[in-house]
């Protein structure tokens, strides 16, 4: 889960990408994005949505062999 409560900061997407490659370089086939508080506004919100899409589509970033 990214982004869980409060609101909005100024590394937001920052925080959201990394997360996202966290968790797939960890073999994860779920990613829940949830946010609460103050909404952003629609076109913030779909930027974040697309960067972590971004990052699950990548060929860029792997899933590390254990």
């Amino acid at each position: 889960m990214i982004n869980s409560g409060g609101a909005s900061g100024a590394n937001d997407f920052e925080e959201a990408v990394a997360t996202a490659v966290i968790n797939k370089r960890a073999a994860a086939h779920r990613l829940d994005q949830r946010t609460q508080g103050v909404p952003a506004p629609m076109a913030e919100g779909v930027k974040l949505l697309n960067s972590i899409q971004d990052v699950y589509l990548s060929k860029e970033v792997t899933i590390r062999k254990r």
